[in-house]
């Protein structure tokens, strides 16, 4: 136990001296002002392109959201969740190897001598549809749909209702998709690449803007660009974006990639991106106020992809939706701030009891 304690321990310090580092230390791997630049980035889009002209720029809720952001992104796993992360990953691992006689699932990764293309592929493909099904978990549970209603209390939408959720969907997403990618060895690599995309894709789904098949293929050419310059090439993202080794043709070369990948993506991928990635048309009808009673439980749960849904048909586009009513029926008592809504799910609410 005194291992386990230590470890605990340990996190809080670790994970404090590496947010005091991320902020002081801005660097190209850096989370915290990627989330800040991702932000300001579909900010000014909505400012600029907004699909629903009439709402405001500072809608319902935004700074509350924004707070909501930082919170999900870095303060929870602060306070908590990376310390007893650490734990419980400890713990797997250990049980894994005493049952096993001594597995060990770094050294026996399946995953090693894969190139890096193929392991941000794999380990985003498999994460997603984890994601999908634990999103689904979420609406037909009872119990865990009081935690998720956080999220759908948003009745005006914008970028930063991306990360508006309970603290308890953190817990419950990291525990249910550790486990299948550290059995496939993905879940020991840090997908820096894939996290920032998702975080990226996540605003866009939530985000006031309407962009056309062409733009958006460009913008998803332009990303899988930026994976191959890095991978293919033998090039990380870990050092600066202008490295003082790399010459001019290397510099050159990846940025040749990328505008490439740009073009193929909005000539090939225009038509039928929406079918394969999730989007605002597609995520605003996950949040509709009204849903038909043969799909009470949701709709469209695709947090990145949109092909899970098609293919297991709870996909459900009637029309446009720029306008329908968002929430959930009783939204109007949901409690109001942050603190109120945070402990929900334990049945000691005063919004609870009112349920009953």
């Amino acid at each position: 136990m005194e291992k386990y304690w230590n470890i605990f321990a340990s996190g809080y310090s670790n994970y404090a001296s590496y947010l005091w580092y991320e902020i002081t230390h801005p660097h190209w791997k850096n989370y915290f002002y990627w989330l800040i630049a991702v932000s300001l980035y579909f900010f000014v889009l909505e400012v600029v392109i907004p699909w629903r002209k009439k709402q405001p720029v500072f809608r319902k809720d935004f700074w509350m959201d924004g707070f909501y952001m930082f919170f999900n992104f870095f303060l929870f796993s602060l306070i908590i969740y990376n310390a007893a992360s650490d734990v419980v990953v400890n713990l797997f691992n250990d049980g894994i190897m005493a049952i096993t006689g001594g597995f060990d699932l770094q050294a026996m990764n399946p995953m090693n001598d894969f190139p890096l293309w193929a392991i941000l592929l794999i380990g985003f493909i498999v994460r997603d549809f984890v994601q999908w099904n634990i999103h689904r978990m979420l609406h037909k549970s009872d119990w865990l749909w009081q935690f998720h209603k956080v999220h759908h209390s948003v009745e005006e939408m914008g970028f930063a209702a991306h990360l508006r959720y309970h603290w308890m969907e953190n817990v419950v997403y990291r525990t249910f998709e550790y486990i299948p990618l550290a059995l496939l060895g993905i879940g020991l690599y840090d997908f820096f690449i894939i996290h920032i995309f998702t975080l990226a894709w996540g605003h866009y789904n939530h985000s006031n803007i309407r962009l056309s098949g062409a733009i958006t293929g460009g913008l998803l050419g332009g990303l899988i660009g930026v994976v191959l310059a890095n991978g293919l090439l033998d090039m990380t993202l870990l050092a600066d974006f202008l490295p003082p080794e790399a010459s001019s043709g290397q510099v050159f070369g990846k940025l040749g990639i990328i505008l490439a990948a740009v073009l193929i993506g909005s000539l090939l991928l225009g038509r039928v991106v929406k079918y394969l990635f999730n989007s605002p048309e597609m995520h605003i009808w996950h949040h509709s106020h009204d849903l038909p009673h043969e799909r009470r439980f949701g709709i469209n749960f695709g947090l990145t992809l949109a092909i899970w849904d098609y293919l297991f048909g709870t996909a459900y586009i009637p029309h446009d939706g720029r306008d329908i009513k968002l929430g959930f029926p009783g939204v109007e008592h949901f409690p109001k701030g942050f603190l109120g809504q945070n402990a929900l799910g334990f049945g000691r609410t005063e919004y609870e009891k009112l349920e009953e």
